[in-house]
């Protein structure tokens, strides 16, 4: 499930040393309340006017304007950026109370804040809706990163932005958080994309968008464009960042065609990896590693999050590739940024990444790629002389996920009637004429075993994992409270913020 957490840097500790080659120089990585820039190469005014139909196999198809859902409505629907999580207006009660909220295609919970917090500049008073009427359940939902508790109830929906007409949706108002609402976001809730199986309390709580499948007659499709590949954290101004085109797919915010495959398991969007390239080196990974787990596509997550084997062969594949010759380990493990002197191009010294999906005909694959510069990504400037990047990958201890990093360079397509995902070069994955994204195929999927997913965990495991885990926890209380009895004069002399200590995971998940 995910949760958003943005880099806030404040005033920079400028402990700036000397790296290897190319003025290069690694900083701690800190909080900063950045601002994104996020701009798109659509042009409404060229847009026809699109409404959804059917065709029969689930696709939608641009037809005439009397349709429930006119495609123009909904490109650049969203805002926001990769940092600080997508996010789209809603009107929720009666009468109707704006909200911006999260997109997130990686949990299945529609919630919103109901309480006062320090972090959020409104929220959603049930008292003031006569539509709204509480369930009388209880639900919490915990993150990776930041948890809340509120009470579900129902009430009615609608999306200025989205398909035309008003749905009636459960509801989770967040009465108390941690570590979920943090400095700096503009949205007050969290929209789950995901199915009903990763619903809380259970999956008898209908997720948002099956109710507006089912009363509004749209396709159970929708698609996300993210547009805030390569932008500066320096920026001051808040632009469109994306569309989430519910109910099907509009042609004008991809370019080429769009490459299928299979959704493995309805929970995420779970997917199976057949391997991954640096460059033009093969990680030659036994394919189950890669799906170690499962392998997902969310929204709500930040960056690349690789299985700690593949991440450890990632970064080494591209140390050998790469024209620098050494780097800080901090800055692969997301404690340190890189930067270089203004001007110059950091991304000409890093290879390709290369991503093999298995097609819809399971004997093939097709290979999604980005470019350097949606995963070396700019975070600000320093003195107006050093531009500074972070590692968009991390390693992961339960699974890979396809977050922000990836998604920025392509149009992705959630067709859950077909049960499969599909994947389009970005309208707005360009920057300074130069695509950052490429799709190739079909390969032959023959080098590689039939099977590579490692499938989700069933809950009779999942119950003898957490039992394991409490007793572990139990342990660890136990140590920690014997280090509150002693006396403890250590500390980071450095003064560095370390990736845990300062929530700079660069991850909302």
């Amino acid at each position: 499930m995910a949760h958003s957490t943005f880099v806030s840097f404040g005033a920079f500790a400028l402990s700036l040393y000397f790296g290897v080659s190319y003025c290069y120089f690694s900083i701690p990585l800190k909080i900063y309340p950045g601002k994104y820039n996020v701009s798109s190469d659509v042009n409404l005014t060229s847009l026809r006017r699109v409404a959804l139909k059917s065709d029969g196999s689930g696709l939608s198809l641009a037809s005439d304007p009397t349709g429930t859902v006119n495609f123009l409505d909904m490109v650049n629907n969203l805002q926001g950026d990769s940092g600080r999580g997508y996010y789209i207006e809603m009107s929720i009660g009666t009468p109707g109370q704006k909200l911006n909220i999260l997109v997130d295609t990686g949990s299945s919970n529609f919630a919103v804040a109901a309480a006062p917090h320090q972090f959020i500049t409104h929220y959603f008073n049930t008292v003031l809706s006569s539509t709204y009427s509480s369930t009388g359940r209880t639900v919490a939902v915990r993150y990776t990163q930041g948890n809340w508790e509120g009470e579900l109830g129902i009430d009615r929906v609608s999306i200025p932005r989205g398909p035309n007409g008003t749905i009636t949706i459960n509801i989770a108002a967040i009465l108390s958080s941690d570590g979920f609402f943090l400095p700096g976001i503009n949205w007050q809730g969290i929209l789950g994309l995901a199915y009903p199986v990763l619903a809380r309390p259970d999956s008898s709580v209908e997720p948002f968008f099956n109710s507006v499948v089912k009363q509004l007659g749209i396709p159970d499709i929708f698609s996300l464009q993210m547009c805030g590949a390569g932008l500066s954290a320096s920026s001051t101004t808040d632009t469109t960042g994306g569309s989430l085109i519910m109910g099907g797919a509009e042609p004008t915010l991809y370019r080429g065609s769009v490459w299928y495959t299979p959704i493995i398991e309805e929970w995420y969007y779970q997917v199976e990896v057949l391997k991954l390239e640096v460059g033009d080196q093969n990680l030659n990974l036994d394919c189950r590693e890669y799906n170690m787990d499962k392998a997902i596509v969310d929204s709500g997550t930040t960056l690349l999050r690789l299985p700690v084997n593949v991440f450890n062969a990632l970064v080494e594949a591209i140390t050998r590739s790469s024209l620098i010759e050494e780097f800080s380990s901090g800055f692969w493990e997301g404690t340190k940024l890189a930067c270089w002197m203004k001007g110059e191009n950091p991304w000409r010294f890093f290879p390709k990444l290369s991503i093999y999906l298995r097609a819809t005909n399971t004997s093939e694959s097709f290979r999604i790629t980005i470019l350097p510069q949606l995963y070396i990504q700019p975070i600000t400037d320093v003195d107006g002389t050093l531009d500074c990047f972070r590692f968009g990958v991390s390693s992961s201890t339960n699974g890979m996920v396809i977050g922000a990093t990836v998604m920025e360079g392509f149009y992705v397509v959630f067709d859950r009637t077909q049960q499969r995902l599909g994947f389009a070069l970005s309208s707005c994955a360009v920057s300074d004429g130069v695509a950052l994204s490429e799709i190739e195929g079909p390969f032959s999927a023959a080098d590689v075993a039939a099977d590579c997913s490692g499938g989700p965990l069933k809950e009779p495991l999942v119950w003898m994992i957490s039992y394991a885990l409490m007793a572990v926890c139990a342990l660890a209380l136990l140590i920690l409270l014997l280090m509150l009895i002693l006396p403890c004069r250590c500390g980071n002399r450095n003064g560095e913020i370390t990736d845990e200590s300062s929530l700079v995971r660069h991850r909302i998940k």
